[in-house]
């Protein structure tokens, strides 16, 4: 089982191949890309250099998986786009893997807690929190679009050591070590951060989880999958707004 597996939701693009064979999972290729482009310009020469370094075909391509949401509205839409052209294409199932999740596997076997903070803006992050158990991923708060006053809130209530990973931390590191240090430290329990290299999405995580998806059954068809985006855009919400104002109007 070989799989093609894609990230574009947040400022990260990263681009993988993992394999099972004989019950042992690989990372054959990983490219990531932190810079200033739009992924758009990174994506497909990504992918192409990596199945030109691997030897490979798309051929041998056995499903593609894709970072799911939440995230940026448009990177979601290019991922989403690239995925379902790959599958039309080479008429291949898609695994789609949610992007916090994926996230969380970054820090596999962990014995603290794991919370994932992608920014939302508008003072909200996109987050979850999940634990290992017996190598399983577990989630402890079901993903959401949240306050990060909230977050931290739910996590002084569990009293346990936690680490935080994702593109929401530089923006909130502050405010976060100024509630935890306080609530947790009464605990003696301690909050931690992610190195730099663990703290991004990464293909090499989507794909993994997509090959434990594929032995559950969790896949669709490229016409099937959409992208879950959490919340409107804000085009979406702006006219969602007139129509409201437009509506008040006439009554």
């Amino acid at each position: 089982m070989r799989v093609l597996a894609l990230d574009s939701s947040g400022l990260v693009a990263s681009v993988a191949i993992v394999e099972n064979s004989g019950g042992e999972n690989s990372l054959l290729a990983e490219y990531t890309v932190n810079y200033k482009k739009t992924h758009s310009q990174t994506l497909l020469p990504m992918l192409d250099e990596i199945v030109k370094m691997t030897e490979s075909s798309l051929e041998t391509i056995d499903a593609v998986a894709v970072a799911a949401g939440p995230g940026s509205f448009t990177g979601l839409r290019i991922g989403s786009a690239t995925a379902k052209g790959l599958g039309l294409a080479l008429d291949r199932p898609l695994v789609a893997v949610p992007t916090l999740d994926a996230l969380a596997c970054n820090l596999y076997g962990t014995e603290k807690l794991i919370c994932p903070l992608m920014d939302a803006r508008r003072n909200q992050v996109y987050t979850g929190i999940y634990e290992f158990c017996q190598g399983r991923l577990e989630k402890l708060m079901e993903p959401a679009a949240a306050d990060i006053a909230e977050v931290a809130e739910q996590l002084c209530r569990l009293k346990r050591d936690v680490i935080f990973l994702g593109d929401g931390v530089p923006v909130y590191r502050h405010r976060l070590t100024e509630i935890l240090l306080a609530e947790l430290s009464r605990e003696g329990k301690k909050h931690f951060y992610a190195p730099a290299h663990l703290s991004r999405q990464r293909a090499g995580s989507v794909g993994m989880l997509a090959l434990a998806y594929i032995r559950e059954g969790k896949t669709e068809t490229a016409a099937e999958y959409r992208p879950d985006y959490f919340r409107l855009s804000q085009a979406e919400r702006e006219r969602a707004e007139k129509e409201r104002e437009q509506k008040e109007r006439c009554e």
